[in-house]
């Protein structure tokens, strides 16, 4: 029984589902992608496509270096019913140099959700609570929840931001080149 519970650690550590501490001793999500083949022109205009679908809000940027902020709904389920039980934000930050990239999301920030009197759930607070910082005692199969659940989507988050910058799809360069108006013909 022991062997199969450290089998399953260790696959969960493979798939990059679980989050690691750095060296400020917070959670970070980490990734170096080598060997891009996708030119950097590209590279950053995806990326700003990216963090623009997913509806990230700018906090620094630099020709190549962005930071975002964004935010995942964390659900709890009973029975068959779910409902969101809160909202962890997050930093991002994706740096490109030569032919590789990496990116990194860290500063994670848990706030709590409670229903209102029209039925909905919002945030009970305005400031959250680091997920590094732990609640005690009474919530900590809770929070525990909420830290592998954390890692659960980072990870589907990483793969979906490696899958759309490698996408074969032709993408447009930023830089479009000034073009002549002719007046002549119409």
């Amino acid at each position: 029984m022991l062997t199969v519970s450290l089998a399953s650690t260790a696959q969960i550590k493979k798939t990059g589902e679980v989050l690691e501490k750095d060296e400020r001793g917070k959670y970070i999500h980490y990734e170096v992608i080598t060997g891009n083949s996708v030119p950097v022109d590209s590279l950053i205009y995806r990326a700003k496509l990216f963090f623009k679908q997913k509806k990230l809000t700018g906090i620094k940027s630099d020709s190549t270096f962005f930071e975002r902020s964004g935010r995942f709904i964390i659900n709890k389920t009973a029975f068959v019913l779910s409902h969101p039980s809160g909202e962890l934000w997050y930093n991002l930050t994706f740096e490109i140099k030569g032919e590789k990239y990496r990116f990194w999301l860290t500063d994670f920030v848990f706030i709590p959700y409670h229903r209102d009197r029209y039925g909905n759930f919002v945030p009970s607070t305005v400031k959250g609570s680091p997920l590094e910082k732990s609640p005690g005692k009474l919530n900590a199969g809770e929070w525990s929840f909420y830290v592998s659940d954390a890692g659960r989507q980072s990870a589907a988050f990483a793969a979906e931001f490696k899958e759309y910058l490698s996408a074969v799809q032709q993408a447009k360069p930023l830089n479009k080149p000034a073009g002549t108006v002719s007046t002549k013909s119409w």
